[in-house]
């Protein structure tokens, strides 16, 4: 074959190429538009397991807000000293699962009658909340409260608060998915916690664990 016969096979395979490669890049699904939602529900390791189970869910990381000292350290955050609460932030596709669905999951993973406490764990880091990101998600929080008011199994008041969200800080590297390294031992705390066991008697065949 020719030098010049040789050139233009190639180039023509050069095109065929960028071609298929254009076809597919029109072709591949757009990457799902995320969105975020913020819980705090008492110890993290918890909150981030419960979350996992929902299908629309990409990701969840544990984490601090609500405080008033800059990226806080959980030893911080345990003294009492900074303000912060140990939240999740969930990470999610409203294409397949909504806000209102994931709030209304929430309210059935905590105690919503006790104030700054969650099951075994007992100071404001604890303290059950949802961290609104923007008015429509305010709104739906909101709603869901109220909606529940009227509807709860139990006779306490909810004092969970719902506030705006604020900065959120990552907890330590450790922290994240503790559940899924450490699973004998984050069996042991949540049974001797007492976690399921309350979430069972306040909700019945509703509790979401």
């Amino acid at each position: 074959m020719s030098p010049a016969r040789l050139a233009l096979r190639v180039g023509a395979l050069v095109l065929s190429s960028l071609a298929l490669t254009s076809v597919f890049a029109q072709a591949a699904p757009p990457a799902p538009v995320a969105a975020k939602a913020v819980f705090a529900g008492g110890c993290f390791w918890c909150v981030e397991s419960d979350f996992d189970k929902i299908p629309g869910v990409i990701s969840t990381t544990s984490g601090y807000t609500g405080g008033r000292t800059a990226n806080p350290t959980y030893e911080q955050v345990s003294a009492l000293s900074t303000g912060h609460a140990e939240v999740v932030e969930v990470l999610f596709d409203p294409s397949k699962v909504s806000y209102e669905r994931l709030v209304e999951y929430f309210w059935r993973t905590i105690d919503p009658t006790v104030k700054d406490q969650q099951f075994c764990d007992r100071g404001s880091p604890y303290r059950s909340a949802i961290f609104a990101n923007g008015p429509d998600q305010l709104k739906i929080a909101q709603a869901s409260r109220a909606a529940l008011e009227k509807v709860k199994p139990f006779k306490e008041p909810i004092v969970t608060e719902i506030l705006p969200a604020a900065i959120f800080y990552p907890a330590e590297e450790y922290h994240q998915d503790y559940y899924k390294k450490n699973p004998l031992r984050y069996k042991y705390y949540r049974t001797s916690c007492g976690r399921d066991a309350r979430l069972q008697q306040l909700w019945g065949d509703k509790a979401g664990r």
